[in-house]
């Protein structure tokens, strides 16, 4: 499930779109690089998103782990490109 698109369900933050850059059990640590960063994502119980069939590559997600630097960057300019795609 890393490296796809999810929405949160549930929560202050219902309909905002994540990336999934880890999982652990139940737990999901998405990142949007605005205000939840790489290096600090929000963790979300698995049962409070909406998995999106569309994501990251496995190249693309290699790219942000190789260098997280330009991680948010790269996160942010992927989530404005599928929400322009949406719309």
């Amino acid at each position: 499930m890393v490296g796809e698109l999810a929405v949160s369900r549930a929560g202050h933050d219902r309909g905002t779109v994540y990336l999934v850059v880890k999982e652990d059990g139940d737990s999901i640590y998405l990142a949007d690089g605005v205000s939840k960063k790489y290096a600090a994502p929000k963790r979300k119980n698995r049962k409070h998103i909406q998995p999106v069939k569309q994501g990251l590559s496995a190249a693309q997600m290699e790219e942000i782990v190789q260098n997280p630097a330009d991680a948010d960057t790269k996160i942010k300019r992927y989530l404005k490109l599928y929400n322009e795609r949406k719309e």
